[in-house]
């Protein structure tokens, strides 16, 4: 690899084992094997190597739970099974990137202070809503309209969003896919499904 590739890997490390706001330039380019003046000749800040990393650590855990929902089948037409399947991997998948998921949360908070991190996850994030739209519908992600994205995938992201948090603070309480089926049939009764 080269510099740029193995600053990207360090970075990606680091957020996995420090988070965000306990990574130093230092630490990256520790795990990088490289100089720390490498980050700004390639990325211009720690900021941006970390949103660049964090970036492709989520792409690479989107595409992971991809294929593991693919295999769950086509869901369109798909029954309270097949979606409860999708949840138990979703859930899943949630164990093996705890510190990637806490890192997103730091990221949220930074983003509060860096416009250009908080354009990079606005983007991600509308992305995301298209791919959770798409891949719950069976359709591909070019189909998704824009009111499909911000209802479909919008109210998919807020389930996974709201799940993770609990997961990550209380995983022996938190919901399994049952109970989010239940409460969604309770809420789907609610707003007149």
């Amino acid at each position: 690899m080269g510099n740029r590739e193995d600053l990207l890997a360090g970075a990606t490390q680091c957020l996995k084992e420090k988070g965000w706001a306990r990574t130093t330039v230092r630490d990256i380019a520790a795990a990088a094997g490289v100089n720390h003046a490498a980050i700004g000749y390639h990325f211009g800040s720690r900021d941006a190597l970390l949103t660049a990393a964090f970036v492709q650590a989520m792409d690479e855990w989107g595409r992971a739970v991809g294929t593991a929902l693919s295999a769950v089948g086509d869901p369109s037409g798909a029954g309270p099974e097949q979606y409860a399947e999708m949840w138990r991997r979703m859930l899943d998948s949630f164990a093996g990137t705890r510190q990637l998921w806490l890192a997103s949360v730091e990221a949220a908070v930074q983003a509060e202070h860096n416009p250009a991190l908080r354009e990079l996850l606005q983007a991600a994030q509308r992305e995301g809503r298209r791919g959770l739209s798409a891949g719950i519908l069976g359709v591909p992600e070019e189909e998704v309209d824009g009111a499909t994205e911000r209802s479909v995938g919008a109210v998919q992201s807020a389930l996974l969003g709201g799940l993770f948090t609990q997961w990550l603070l209380d995983p022996e309480g938190a919901p399994s896919a049952e109970e989010v089926l239940a409460g969604l049939r309770a809420l789907g009764r609610l707003a007149g499904a």
